[in-house]
């Protein structure tokens, strides 16, 4: 995995400000900060189960709420996160899972706030590669492609291939990243089958260029995969940060809790206005589509649900001998107190 640079965040201007409703300083956290400037790695912003931090971030409501945030981006899907060499992260923003990971490895992290209601995680078999396609047995001997090795879009594709009767040693997991990569892999015939998160599995299967055989980016379809509501995307930190800063903690979950009651009415003029061109891979109607498709996805208040952690502990014990071995105290890896409260202040 490259070594993100950091960069520090150019907040939008009074004009963008003005359509958010929200003037630059009318937000301000309830107390004092304890810190101000506050670091966070994301696992792939781009990402459209990323979008509520996207969001927070270009209407300025972590600046409005006080902070300068310096986001690092990754696109690795890995596990540990925030042990990626040469960064020191205060916060990460992504899969719930990987408190459950980390605490297995003795490091104690909390997550604090939710994006989405659902992984977002869809698996696309090649129509190219395989024109055949039956079912998911066809797999066996075939290349999935995955964000990255042990993360969640992984996880995703090998539950979905163990119920069907496929084991792991059956097929070969392969990285290929996000965005144009992702799609690179998959139009080229590199990979025969694809376990991805949007906007790339939109575009490929707007294009028929996949044949969607499990789909965890609505409601009905994680249910079928989980069997209860799995927590999706968050923003978490070390436990050890979130007792000595309270304050900041509250402060990013209203941001977050703010820019999800935004997405709630936004319409896809509103998007393309915020958005970073450069997400939308070249075809903004084609993302749009995808951003349509998954707003039930998207959390409308921040809250995880409570039987989430159960779940996702279940998902990781399926693909992991270690996770089953784990003693995990489910208890210490998430807190609704400051999504609580922020849902409180915004009517989310």
């Amino acid at each position: 995995m490259q070594v993100p640079a950091f960069h520090r965040r150019s907040f939008v201007l009074a004009s963008v400000l003005a359509l958010a409703g929200v003037a630059p300083h009318s937000l301000r956290a309830q107390g004092k900060l304890e810190k101000t400037r506050v670091s966070l790695l994301v696992d792939g912003e781009a990402v459209l189960c990323h979008l509520p931090l996207t969001v927070a971030d270009q209407l300025g409501y972590f600046k409005a709420e006080g902070l300068e945030l310096e986001i690092s981006d990754t696109v690795g899907g890995a596990r540990s996160p925030l042990a990626v060499p040469g960064v020191a992260s205060d916060v990460f923003a992504g899969a719930f899972e990987q408190t459950l990971y980390l605490q297995s490895k003795n490091q104690f992290h909390q997550s604090f706030v939710q994006q989405g209601r659902t992984p977002q995680i869809a698996l696309g078999i090649s129509t190219r590669n395989m024109p055949d396609y039956q079912s998911l047995a066809d797999l066996r001997g075939k290349k999935i492609g995955v964000v990255g090795l042990g993360g969640p879009s992984q996880t995703v594709a090998q539950m979905v291939l163990q119920q069907a009767g496929v084991q792991a040693a059956e097929v070969h997991f392969v990285a290929v990243g996000a965005g144009m990569g992702a799609l690179s892999a998959l139009r080229s015939g590199w990979v025969d089958a694809l376990s991805s998160t949007d906007p790339v599995m939109g575009m490929l299967e707007q294009k028929s260029e996949v044949k969607i055989a499990a789909d965890t980016r609505s409601l009905k379809g994680a249910l079928a995969v989980f069997g209860a509501a799995m927590p999706a995307a968050c923003l978490s930190a070390p436990l050890e940060f979130i007792r000595k800063n309270p304050n900041t903690v509250q402060a990013l979950s209203n941001a977050m809790v703010h820019g999800l009651k935004w997405l709630q009415t936004a319409g896809p003029s509103d998007i393309i206005k915020i958005v970073p061109e450069s997400y939308f891979l070249g075809d903004r109607a084609l993302y749009l589509a995808a951003f349509n498709k998954a707003r039930e996805a998207i959390s409308t208040d921040g809250l995880l649900p409570e039987e989430g952690p159960k779940t996702a502990l279940k998902a990781l014990a399926s693909c992991d001998p270690a996770m089953r071995a784990a003693k995990i105290n489910l208890a210490q890896t998430y807190t609704n107190e400051f999504a609580r409260r922020a849902k409180e202040r915004f009517k989310a």
